[in-house]
């Protein structure tokens, strides 16, 4: 399969390197040739050096024997223009990453005027994963997400106190028929192994059969019930701060603002209702302690500066807010973060990567998939033949530690796997993955070397 991403940025590194793995033919243009010899030295894709909005680019390129092609570069109108040229001159698939507001009213017409398959706006999409976060956890009914026969529920560790302390080897041998996929702790979401302990604040995520979750539920509760959230602050007024505070607005929440830009502020002011907009700088506590900060009931940093995104998150969270929600976009601030005990800390670079990769896989791979607190994927895989995942025993793998094959679906029966369980084609494969590690599952669906020579 042939894709072309266009923009170097970090956002087409990301899905880039995301793909390497798998069993693709990458190209990547950019205007700057040093860097993508840089890139092209440490990864294997084919660097181009050309403007992506130019049709004798595309045309240099041969975009009619692609596949897919992602426009990402730092402009809306350039990738909306060039992921329509690419359209046009033959290439099968073509998205576009788009973050105006403006634009992103008119959604319809880019699809249908430009013959844009796929619109694609990074905030839009962790606005929705804070969001569901924020809303499900005090309105959610019963916590059961469900594929087909399987049920993926939320248990907290704190109603279950003989689980606390217990490892992951101990929990299987307490609860054979169900495994565990997730743990939520301190902003971070871990795929649990072996040795790993529940803790008393922690969120557990437990995959099973429906039937065997639905009479859990009924024994005891699995979810967190709370009252309606009321009060949000949010700090920073660019696109994710803007889109979060319309949405948790039109829900019946009371929103505030902190933005340091003037002209910003008054953008923000006409375009949105019922919500407060308070220019001033958010790293001024004293402003905070002002607009009543200890009174929310939920407090989200979304700055374009991920250190100031921790360190007020970090703020709040002393002051005891519920829900601290912060952006942040390094993947080297990870073992910080395990260690501010923020709730949640999500990554736009991941999530969007997982959408673009949900798009390139298909149905006819991955038949469903939910994202869990913004930092992991759970899919379920129909295995085929020619898979490299396909006859081989799961401990021949070795599986990295941000992986788990959760449960195998087999002629109506589920299975629960464990190293010596072989997968077959025709499987339904339930894969738990962290955002950041999504590219090894395309090692998985990588066709065998072996099996093609065979045949």
């Amino acid at each position: 399969m042939r894709i072309a991403i266009l923009g170097a940025g970090k956002l087409g590194i990301r899905i880039a390197k995301a793909l390497l793995d798998g069993d693709y033919d990458i190209t990547i243009v950019d205007t700057k040739e040093e860097k993508l010899n840089q890139l092209s030295q440490m990864y294997d894709f084919l660097p181009i050096t050309g403007d992506a909005k130019s049709i004798d680019t595309l045309k240099e390129m041969e975009i009619e024997n692609y596949d897919f092609l992602f426009s990402c570069t730092t402009s809306d109108e350039v990738n909306i223009i060039s992921a329509s040229f690419a359209k046009k001159l033959g290439c099968k698939s073509v998205a576009a990453r788009v973050r105006d507001p403006e634009h992103m009213n008119q959604t319809e017409l880019l699809r249908e005027h430009f013959d844009i398959d796929l619109v694609v706006n990074p905030d839009l999409l962790i606005t929705a994963e804070i969001y569901r976060y924020l809303i499900e956890k005090y309105s959610i009914s019963d916590g059961i997400y469900s594929f087909k026969n399987i049920s993926l529920v939320e248990l907290e560790a704190s109603k279950h106190t003989k689980l606390v302390g217990k490892s992951l080897i101990d929990f299987r041998k307490t609860m054979e028929d169900l495994i565990m996929v997730g743990i939520s702790r301190n902003g971070k979401m871990i795929i649990p192994h072996g040795n790993d302990e529940i803790m008393q604040d922690d969120l557990l995520y437990i995959v099973g059969e429906t039937s065997r979750m639905k009479a859990l539920n009924k024994k005891t509760p699995l979810t967190r019930r709370k009252n309606r959230i009321k009060k949000v602050m949010i700090i920073g007024g660019g696109k994710t701060g803007f889109y979060l505070a319309k949405k948790l607005s039109e829900f019946g929440a009371y929103v505030k603002i902190v933005e340091i830009d003037k002209k910003r502020c008054n953008y923000l002011t006409d375009k949105l209702n019922n919500v407060m907009v308070i220019n001033g700088n958010g790293a001024d506590i004293s402003l905070l302690e002002e607009e009543n900060i200890d009174e929310m009931d939920a407090f989200v940093t979304a700055t374009g500066y991920d250190e100031e995104n921790l360190l007020l998150a970090l703020s709040a969270k002393t002051r005891g807010i519920e829900d601290v929600i912060s952006k942040v976009s390094h993947e080297s601030y990870k073992v910080l973060i395990e260690k501010l005990g923020i709730d949640v800390v999500l990554n736009p670079l991941d999530i969007t990567a997982s959408a673009i990769l949900r798009r390139i896989r298909g149905t006819k791979r991955v038949l469903s998939s939910v994202i869990l607190q913004g930092q992991a994927e759970l899919m379920e895989v129909y295995a085929q033949e020619g898979m490299r995942m396909i006859n081989v025993p799961l401990k021949d793998f070795d599986l990295p530690d941000y992986i788990i094959i959760a449960t195998i679906i087999r002629k109506g029966n589920t299975i629960i796997p464990d190293g010596d369980t072989r997968i077959l084609p025709g499987d339904r494969v339930i894969i738990v993955c962290s955002l950041s590690g999504i590219g090894y599952v395309e090692k998985l669906f990588k066709p065998n070397v072996l099996f093609n020579i065979l045949k």
